[in-house]
């Protein structure tokens, strides 16, 4: 209840939090089995380049592969987008074939989700994470909301409407208090990878719509730390100094920068911003009992302009689905899969649908029918 008393008077809330100012967060994260092991591994980046190669597989033995020996994992998205509309009937062939196979199982492990419990009524999912970012991801998006629709699921299936590089970012900003946005114009957003972490300067639109939908990114800044292999304090160290560069323009630029940071980051964020599982992926140990990535970067950063830097971490997968808050009011329970490395899942509930942030946080209690 305290938690709630803090949200209704402040809007902070704290790490990894299940209340946020706009949506309360059903579930994120979670990690379902079946007989083949995880379900997630059955719809990601690396599940789509799988069922490419058995396609492909049957035509290197007659030696009509049209990829020739290039392994399946080492073709761009362009260059499969590419092929989708060229010539090449058999190449284009072999892709839709794959696409189709992915989106059964897409909608496989969507059904999985929706039966249980923090999913039931859910009635519209957006779909990001790096595999969104193509054509052949867009297809598999279409393909898998038609094959629910099929079966009488009474849900859409649609892609996350940002870029899925700014949306973890525009994201961070539905984390934030509501001063902010009286006060300020922009934040500093971080979303943290396995592969990369990406810095930006995120324009918050208020003044334009006090529902956050003219928000974006104005300057970012890509760090792919996955090929320098940092340690942890040295990946902290480089974020730091990337936070710092951002701040820099953001002066320079006339921007009037909020002392708050938002943080996405993979796995599970628990209440002091230490992290409980599920970044095993990142540089280092960083589920150590003695890591706390936020109490970090405000050593590194204790103030921005003349106040006290605030800093706020959750899922990545849960920042990722905030950026479609202002463009979800039409429903009340809605659900984000962000296909990546793994399954990113995180499902919400509307807190004040059809209202924007200013009534949000005018210290009302909610009505019977919210």
């Amino acid at each position: 209840m305290a938690t709630d008393e803090l949200v209704k008077t402040t809007g902070i809330a704290h790490h990894g939090a299940e209340r946020l100012p706009s949506v309360d967060i059903d579930s994120f994260n979670i990690e379902m089995k079946d007989e083949d092991g995880f379900l997630g591994d059955r719809a990601s980046k690396g599940a789509f380049r799988e069922i490419l190669d058995r396609w492909r597989k049957p035509l290197r033995k007659t030696g009509e592969d049209p990829f020739g020996k290039e392994p399946s994992e080492n073709i761009s998205k362009k260059t499969l987008d590419a092929i989708l509309v060229s010539d090449d009937v058999e190449a284009s062939a072999v892709v839709h074939s794959a696409i189709e196979d992915f989106a059964q199982e897409l909608a496989y492990v969507t059904r999985r989700f929706l039966k249980t419990k923090a999913w039931a009524k859910t009635e519209r999912i957006v779909v990001g994470g790096g595999f969104r970012d193509s054509r052949l991801g867009e297809l598999a998006i279409a393909r898998t909301d038609i094959i629910l629709k099929a079966e009488d699921f009474k849900i859409d299936l649609v892609p996350i409407r940002h870029h899925p590089d700014e949306a973890g970012l525009i994201g961070a900003l539905h984390l934030a208090p509501s001063w902010i946005f009286e006060a300020y114009d922009s934040i500093l957003a971080v979303d943290i990878g396995g592969t990369n972490i990406r810095c930006g300067l995120v324009e918050t639109g208020w003044k334009k719509a006090k529902d956050l939908s003219k928000a974006k990114v104005v300057k970012s800044e890509l760090w792919r730390h996955a090929d320098d292999e940092p340690t942890r304090e040295g990946a902290v160290k480089r974020l730091t100094k990337m936070l710092k560069g951002l701040i820099g323009e953001a002066e320079k630029d006339g921007f009037k920068l909020a002392p708050f940071i938002g943080i996405a980051c993979p796995g599970v964020i628990n209440a002091d911003g230490s992290i409980e599982k599920g970044a095993q992926n990142l540089p280092g140990n960083w589920e150590s009992s003695k890591f706390n990535l936020p109490a970090s970067l405000i050593e590194g950063i204790p103030a921005i302009g003349e106040h006290d830097t605030a800093i706020l971490m959750h899922n990545d997968g849960v920042v990722q689905g905030l950026s479609e808050v202002p463009f979800m009011q039409d429903v009340d329970r809605w659900g984000v899969l962000t296909i990546g490395t793994g399954l990113g899942n995180a499902r919400f509930t509307n807190r004040h649908n059809g209202k924007d942030r200013d009534s949000q946080e005018n210290g009302k209690k909610k009505s019977k029918g919210d």
